[in-house]
């Protein structure tokens, strides 16, 4: 059953709006970030890894986006650029912000930490005057970050781009993206997370991030719960995810559907939820069954926990499959699904 309905007529399978940053990973291993020397440089930033994810699967993206107007600000472009992911909307920034730079730490192959420099932060500084109706309605759907929603003028470019997209007939795609970074409250937090939700098709997110934007709803926590109150405000599917111990779709006839993580040796603890949602999106787009959603998208997250970077690793369709086969031969054909 079609959930979702993409306009395949449409340039863009997907326009992407918020956070374009600079990863910065350690290539000495299982050490603090106090004691690490050297790093790679890739792009990074949730909405930018997906929409890289996307391009390698041969979905068409655009993109929403303010970056710095130095070097780092022409890498981010570039790469996107190379990845044939439009960049018409990404614009510089013209007073001095610099593009949000993450530290990231590899302690151990079970315990990774972030830390991340957004203060005056580039991707924050989207304006209203930057979201384009016209570009709008060239995608068959809008995913909107939340971190976008965490400061001014960006929230304000966000909600403007969802109340075009409602206007135009447009799926819109919530991934919650929750960071602590820039947020003042908790109750401002569930303000602007439940504005954009109570709007969205598809909404994706950890259980922390549901109860964050579920702060002032009267609701038990149970993912049950949230999935039948976001359905009755509108939602297709509603994607819940518990780190380790998998994911659930569920969709707006009363169905569910859970995966376990596949089986693989862990090098970092991040990048798999950014990786997750690329796959289960063009799974989406391509009509394939939620559970086949679901598994294409777990084997993508373990794929990307397993390797180094986030949008330089994205693996394409066929890396994917390849590994779904050769776990189902390793372990059986049962080995993600509940």
């Amino acid at each position: 059953m079609a959930y979702i309905e993409f306009d395949k007529t449409k340039k863009y399978d997907v326009i992407l709006l918020g956070r374009v940053a600079v990863d910065l990973n350690p290539v000495d291993y299982n050490c603090p970030l106090n004691e690490s020397t050297t790093f790679k440089r890739y792009l990074g930033g949730s909405p930018a890894n997906i929409a890289v994810g996307l391009a390698r699967y041969g979905k068409k993206a655009g993109f929403f986006a303010r970056v710095s107007d130095d070097q780092l600000g022409t890498f981010v472009i570039d790469f996107f650029k190379n990845e044939g992911i439009d960049t018409s909307h990404i614009k510089r920034c013209e007073n001095g912000e610099k593009i949000g730079l993450t530290f990231t730490e590899i302690k151990s192959p079970t315990e990774s930490s972030i830390v991340m420099y957004r203060n005056e932060a580039a991707d924050l500084k989207l304006h209203v005057d930057d979201i384009d109706e016209d570009y709008i309605k060239q995608g068959a759907s809008l995913l909107i970050s939340g971190t976008a929603l965490a400061e001014s003028p960006s929230r304000e470019a966000a909600l403007k781009a969802l109340r075009l997209a409602k206007k135009n007939n447009i799926p819109v795609i919530f991934v919650i993206d929750y960071r602590a970074y820039n947020w003042k409250n908790d109750d401002e937090i569930g303000i602007y997370y439940n504005a954009v939700a109570v709007e969205s098709d598809i909404i994706i997110g950890s259980r922390p991030e549901y109860d964050l934007t579920e702060r002032f709803c009267d609701l038990d926590g149970s993912d049950t719960a949230s999935a039948e109150y976001w359905h009755s405000k509108g939602a297709k599917i509603v994607i819940i995810t518990h780190g380790k111990e998998g994911s659930s779709a569920y969709t707006n006839d009363g169905k569910s559907f859970s995966i376990k993580p596949f089986p693989v040796k862990l090098l970092k603890s991040f990048g798999g939820g950014d990786g997750y949602t690329s796959a289960f999106l063009y799974s989406l787009i391509e009509g394939k069954e939620i559970i086949d959603c679901l598994e294409f998208g777990s084997a993508a997250a373990a794929m990307l926990v397993a390797s180094h970077a986030c949008s330089q690793d994205m693996p394409n369709v066929q890396q994917v499959e390849k590994f779904i086969s050769d776990a189902k031969a390793e372990y059986g054909d049962m080995v993600a699904r509940v």
